[in-house]
Order: structure tokens, then sequence, then C-alpha cells
């Protein structure tokens, strides 16, 4: 649509539309479904190479310049920074759950462990069930348990 809409675009123009309509919805919902399977993180980092071409002057330039000259970093880099915060509203979230903040069941997400003998005084001390699937392993609880 970019492509097809604007003909010319200088860095400027490029970073506002590329803030604007690209990345969100290369960012959206992405603590949710995390991406870890290399073909589905491929797949969102090809879409920026592709779109610094558009920027009039940009095509026979590499993309790390092209990256440097726009001002952005790579999507790998934001992810991997957005993994530490991922994490820590996860563990806020888990918080939330199991202290009543959230209008949720606790015990919809988790399971308090029987032992809790040698806990040091913890009575949350939470466990899950082993999954089958690979799939299951990142999600919410087992990512916050883990």
């Amino acid at each position: 649509m970019v492509r097809r809409n604007f003909k010319r675009l200088d860095c400027k123009d490029f970073l506002i539309i590329y803030k604007t309509y690209i990345r969100p919805h290369l960012e959206y919902a992405i603590c949710a479904w995390s991406p870890y399977l290399q073909k589905d993180i491929q797949c969102l980092e090809s879409v920026q190479p592709a779109a610094t071409r558009l920027v009039s002057g940009f095509k026979k330039l590499s993309y790390e310049e092209r990256l440097r000259k726009v001002g952005l970093t790579t999507l790998e880099v934001r992810r991997q920074h957005k993994v530490v915060r991922r994490q820590r509203g996860d563990l806020i979230e888990c918080y939330k759950i199991l202290t009543g903040k959230e209008n949720i069941d606790p015990h919809q997400f988790f399971h308090l462990s029987d032992n809790v003998h040698g806990l040091r005084g913890q009575s949350l001390k939470l466990s899950f069930n082993r999954s089958r699937l690979d799939l299951r392993e990142n999600f919410f609880i087992h990512r916050v348990i883990r």
C-alpha cells in the first residue's frame, strides 16, 4: 500500500509512515503470541528491509546502511528489548492474578505446589502440568512459572 501510494519518500516522510502504518502491524499483540519459531521471526524481519528500500536513493545500499541512515534498529534488537519488558509484564500480571487484583480465578491458570515444606515461608509456589506439545511451552502460564 505504501509503495503504491507514495512514489518518492525521503527519510523524514518514511519514518513517519513506517512508524505509523507498518511497525504497529508487525508488533501488534507480540507479547501475547510471542514469536519463537525461526520462520515467524524471519517473516517479520523480512518486512523492514523491504520497507527501507522504499526511501529514494536507498535501493543500492546495504540493509545496515539503510537502517543507520534512517535511524532505526532491526526488529530483532527491538524484540530482545521487549523480551525483558514482556517478562516483567508477565510477572506483574501473574502477581495481580494471584493476589486477587484482577477479576480472574487464579486456579484457572495456576496450580499451587503441594510441596510447601522447604519454601522458606513462601506459600505461593507455583507448578504446572507438563505439556505434550512444544507450542504450549510458550504460553503465558509456562513462561511465568519458568
